[in-house]
């Protein structure tokens, strides 16, 4: 890999770029037609021209970095516009050249893919990390209409990777990270090996430069010592295979740092414990071979149970297809043995540009590429239904996550999650109406929770509702990006609808107070109202109002045309008491500090962006809101109030076998369930349980603590407010 001393000793030239170019040339001529290499070459004469006078911080002339990365692409066999995109990459964004100017020398389509790639450079941004995120937001766009724009990123990031060296110590750091983190797994996403194993050793040897030697350092000292080993392995593999008449090419292969120093963190092992840093590749020609080959591999070596993967039957979410299996070896050394058939090979190393169709728009496109668009496309709703940039780009780090289960759907469909994806996570993964409406499942049959992780093989059925609707618990547990970005969207605009329905019953009610009816409005002066109040639309005033962010008697009086200057709050004009049943949703919500529940005398008080929030008349920590009268909201229970409400009471008990059970069994039995308990000593043999329960009112409440106090442990109950 490149270091600070492999940097030239003397200031390369403009002769040394042109020679570059024409290497690349050379290079073009073996698969493109003259008239393409030549539309090559221009575009290098066209960047040189643009970057002339502008060097690296290595100090080489700047052109020989868009060559570099052109020849990465040439070497995966990239068409003519990737390549000339390729050289003039960095033209827009570090030079005076407009992207009509590129367009008119070489065409829309390579001025497409270099403002794709380009970085948004005019924008003040308030952090680094929101204008990274804001780029990858930018560059995803233009993924979804080409998506050569990723390989020409991939191929940008190498090259930078590789002179790495050149830049300050905080600098690499940040690089590093941010490739190892996104861009090497997007290359795995994509299955772009040779790129994404690159980028994951250079990114490594930048993060972790003492890690990074010493393990380079360990793997080479037990190479010397496995070879003799590994040989043997080698020509009993070819002697088995050449006895059943297979042909076969077998590559010995090493897990590179990177892969070795994850397994190592993952497992909490030392490097001794890691045994399966060599193998083999076996290549043949067709899948039927494949399957003999691993035949005759299990009949020379035992194989190692559960490591054993048909990637042929279920390819990966990027095309790979492959056997995996693990054998234990020579002096139970183990061995990882990879077969496929030529073709998988060269999937397995290029991913996407293994089979580059853009010039035959009616073809059938690879396995690879047609998985890439579904990805990108999905990529495209979560940004859609991100909040932000940074929440957008923290979810594609999440759906980057390499590890995988295969499960099935009722029809025998084969699903692809991530490891630890839940039932909510499949939901989604099936539609976003399903998921919305989803309520538990089947798992191979039996009825399971939401939350329940998924297994490779199992057949998951999920069970839906019409009324249900995203839990904002289930953020705790979901592990996929379209998951946790459809629930969020989907709670935002439950919020609104919600605010706008409150907000309408607040402003009714208010109206109610000065003896005028909403349907009584003068349209006129309700067109004067919203204009005063900066809003377009009624309903709009309303979702403001069910939001917390205005009062809804200052509107009712702007709307009625009553001077907001005639009394006060809680004077003539205040709105009647807003009945409460608690199911108004997340716009209405009960303190936690007082716990209020159906029965309590209750106050409101409007909190902007919270809606409602509803406390105990008595609760301490309602005096900040003795000053602020007009975020008063007068409330009251409704006599149809309904649902469980949580209550928190202190029980005083004699300490001894049994009394936990006790109490627990008298709360069961009077239909209530205790949400969380703790148990503090007090003197002696008397403790204290700290409950919390769930009740539906004071009267459910009076029962369960009128037979707790019946109980011979029991000294001493109240009700906690605080």
């Amino acid at each position: 890999m490149a270091s600070s001393d492999a940097l030239a000793t003397r200031e390369p030239t403009g002769a040394d770029a042109a020679a570059r170019a024409a290497d690349l040339c050379s290079l073009l001529e073996d698969y493109l037609e003259p008239r393409q290499v030549q539309k090559v070459h221009q575009a290098y004469l066209f960047g040189a021209e643009a970057h002339e006078g502008q060097r690296r911080l290595s100090g080489e002339p700047y052109i020989t970095h868009p060559l570099a990365v052109a020849r990465t692409l040439a070497e995966m066999g990239l068409d003519a516009e990737s390549l000339c995109a390729a050289i003039l990459h960095d033209v827009i964004e570090d030079t005076p050249t407009a992207k009509a100017e590129i367009a008119g020398a070489f065409g829309t389509e390579v001025a497409q893919l270099v403002d794709g790639v380009s970085k948004l450079t005019q924008i003040n941004f308030r952090s680094k990390a929101e204008a990274q995120a804001e780029n990858f937001r930018k560059m995803v766009l233009a993924m979804s209409q080409d998506i050569r724009v990723i390989l020409i990123k991939l191929a940008d990031r190498l090259h930078n990777m590789r002179t790495i060296w050149v830049m300050p110590r905080s600098k690499r750091g940040r690089i590093a990270r941010e490739t190892l983190e996104i861009y090497a797994p997007i290359a795995q996403r994509l299955g772009i090996n040779t790129i994404r194993i690159e980028l994951e050793d250079l990114g490594f040897a930048a993060l972790y430069p003492m890690r990074y030697r010493v393990l380079k350092e360990r793997v080479r000292r037990q190479r010397g010592s496995r070879r003799e080993l590994l040989d043997t392995v080698r020509e009993a593999l070819s002697a088995s295979f050449d006895e059943a008449g297979i042909k076969a090419r077998i590559i010995a292969r090493e897990k590179h740092l990177w892969s070795i120093y994850q397994k190592m963190r993952n497992k909490q092992a030392g490097f001794d414990d890691i045994f399966d840093v060599y193998g083999f590749r076996v290549v043949v020609s067709d899948v039927d071979t494949c399957y003999r080959v691993l035949g005759h591999c299990h009949g020379l070596y035992k194989p190692l149970p559960g490591r054993i993967k048909d990637y042929i039957a279920i390819p990966k979410v990027n095309g790979y297809q492959s056997l995996h299996t693990t054998l234990v070896g020579p002096r139970r050394i183990q061995i990882e043995v990879q077969i496929r058939t030529g073709e998988m090979d060269r999937v397995a190393e290029a991913g996407i540009a293994a089979h580059w169709l853009y010039k035959d728009e009616g073809g059938a496109t690879s396995v690879a590429q047609s998985r890439a668009r579904e990805w990108v496309h999905g990529l495209i709703e979560m940004q859609e239904n991100a909040g932000n940039s940074l929440e957008f780009i923290e979810n594609v780090k999440i759906d980057l996550l390499p590890d995988e289960v295969y499960v099935f759907t009722p029809g025998g469909d084969i699903m692809e999650m991530p490891k630890g994806a839940t039932v909510v996570d499949f939901a989604y993964a099936v539609h976003s109406d399903i998921g919305d409406a989803c309520i538990a499942a089947n798992i191979d049959h039996r009825l399971a929770p939401l939350r329940t992780p998924l297994e490779t093989g199992q057949t998951i059925e999920i069970i839906t509702a019409p009324v249900a609707r995203p839990n904002p618990a289930w953020l705790d547990f979901v592990v996929t990006a379209k998951a946790r970005t459809a629930i969020r969207h989907s709670l935002k605009r439950l919020q609104g609808e919600e605010a706008t329905q409150l907000g309408r019953r607040l402003v009714e009610q208010a109206l109610g107070a000065m003896d005028v009816s909403l349907a009584e409005l003068d349209p006129q002066r309700v067109d004067e109202a919203l204009e005063m109040l900066g809003m377009e639309q009624l309903e709009s005033v309303f979702t403001e109002v069910g939001l917390g962010r205005r009062m809804p008697w200052l509107v009712a009086r702007r709307l009625s045309g009553i001077s907001t200057e005639r009394g006060e709050p809680g004077g003539d004009g205040r709105p009647g008491a807003l009945t409460v049943r608690g199911n108004e949703g997340a716009v209405v919500t009960f303190a936690r500090c007082c716990r209020p529940i159906p029965g309590d005398p209750i106050v409101g008080f409007a909190s902007a962006g919270r809606g409602v929030v509803i406390h105990h008349q008595s609760c301490n920590n309602i005096r900040e809101y003795r000053n602020h009268p007009e975020k008063w909201l007068d409330v009251q229970w409704d006599v149809l109030a309904e649902g469980e409400y949580p209550v928190a009471i202190d029980i005083e008990v004699m300490n001894r076998r049994g009394v936990l059970a006790n109490v627990a069994a008298v709360i069961s039995d009077l239909d209530s369930n205790i949400d969380a308990v703790e148990i503090e000593e007090k003197e002696g043999m008397i403790a204290i349980m700290r409950l919390v329960l769930s009740v539906r009112g004071r009267v459910h409440l009076a029962r369960i603590m009128r037979r707790l106090r019946g109980l011979s442990a029991v000294l001493r109950i109240h009700r906690r407010r605080g």
